[in-house]
């Protein structure tokens, strides 16, 4: 009787160290050799799969699995195993399938319908799910999940479904393909007002002005992609005219962070990633938040000013959506980087070019204009979740220290 090619031994039961170590110990020592393996640990209970064949002549099949169930039983495992005359031809189309990994991130817990519904849309799909991880182990709110694409699927509708199941189950959802760049981002460009802050900043100086309702207007047509971003700006502007410089330290004293950006920007920052912020707000606020948040860069728009109160004129080039695309691509030349090593976050249609230019884009409580042209969004946690896109399991450090 011939011996088998390969032989496939799988071990179940609570996991503690030392386990693969003494099982493969025991492969060794029956004259086999590992040809895969895999590992999984959920809950605390482990799973662990090898694959062995013939690697020297004393090699005995019987005796090696003999000495396996003793080892395992003696390491409190159950194990199988099974026979593998050859590869299962099913499997072979998935080698050259492109790999994609599927973020889910929940800012409470990972509904179980929403693992069906998304489980069963890739299903349909003919989408072969590889692995699963639950990032957050003490809690289950972020799921990684590798899987396999057939070459002709239609990845824009594939990505249009997986948002609406998100959305309608109040998960954030990144679909990144995986490759060498997902976990090589060496740049992080923000966008300011609604992203960084919470609040617009000229809709503040407007209510220091008296003009809030005026400007207002012409912001929210603005955000909205409903009126050119050059002109609404020089008319916002001209509206502030008189305001004093005092009345802008007030405003900057008293601007909200939204939640977790400061806990986002000291865990990037320690993980040695390049952080600017394109804003097509006004510098005098910009270079403020570069100084408190520790960034590298920071780019906005000028305002004059005579006697301490601002003209109504803007200084030099305006930041617009065109720029801010412009100066995405010349960060990254200054850096050294590729455009794939880029992450943009932002929330208004001035941002859309910015967020397409980038290789990871994410429209962070967006305007629903941006949502429908931003490749992954992060409508429903804190800005910590994007940290789990990026492939980092959560903050590094509570806070950054000034």
């Amino acid at each position: 009787m011939s011996q088998p090619k390969q032989i496939l031994i799988t071990v179940s039961g609570q996991d503690k160290p030392g386990i693969t170590s003494k099982l493969v110990k025991t492969i060794i020592e029956g004259g086999g050799r590992l040809t895969n393996m895999g590992q999984a640990v959920t809950h605390g209970l482990l799973s662990l799969s090898l694959v062995f064949s013939k690697n020297e002549a004393h090699f005995e099949q019987d005796l090696i699995l003999k000495n396996l169930l003793f080892e395992a039983k003696h390491l409190g495992l159950e194990m199988d195993y099974k026979y593998l005359d050859e590869n299962p031809p099913h499997m072979a189309p998935y080698v050259s399938w492109e790999k994609f990994i599927l973020n889910c991130v929940s800012p409470k817990e990972i509904p179980t319908q929403f693992v069906h519904d998304v489980s069963n849309l890739l299903a349909n799909h003919n989408i072969n799910i590889n692995r699963i991880d639950n990032v957050t182990p003490v809690e289950f709110k972020s799921l990684e999940m590798s899987m396999s694409l057939p070459p002709d699927i239609n990845l824009r509708e594939l990505k249009k479904d997986l948002l609406k199941i998100g959305g309608s189950h109040r998960v954030d959802v990144a679909f990144l393909k995986d490759n060498i760049f997902r976990r090589n981002k060496r740049l992080i460009v923000f966008d300011m007002d609604s992203t960084l802050i919470q609040t617009e900043v000229i809709d503040e100086m407007a209510k220091a002005a008296g003009v809030e309702k005026e400007v207002k207007e012409i912001t929210e047509l603005a955000m909205n992609g409903k009126v050119d971003f050059d002109e609404s700006l020089i008319k916002r502007v001209q509206k502030l005219k008189g305001l004093e410089v005092s009345k802008l330290q007030d405003i900057l004293e008293n601007l909200p962070f939204n939640h977790g950006v400061e806990e986002f920007v000291g865990t990037v920052k320690s993980l040695g990633y390049k952080l600017a912020l394109i804003s097509g707000g006004f510098s005098f606020f910009a270079d403020a938040l570069k100084e408190k948040l520790g960034l590298d860069y920071a780019f906005a728009n000028g305002l004059e000013i005579q006697n301490q109160k601002l003209t109504g004129r803007l200084k030099g080039t305006i930041v617009n959506p065109e720029q801010k695309a412009l100066l995405v691509n010349l960060l990254a030349q200054q850096e050294a980087i590729s455009l794939e090593q880029v992450v943009a976050i932002g929330d208004g249609a001035n941002d859309i070019p910015m967020l397409s230019t980038a290789g990871l884009g994410i429209a962070f409580h967006a305007k629903e204009i941006v949502k429908k042209e931003a490749e992954n969004h992060m409508s429903f946690g804190p800005m910590t979740s994007i940290l789990y896109f990026l492939g980092i399991p959560g903050p590094v450090r509570e806070s950054i220290q000034h």
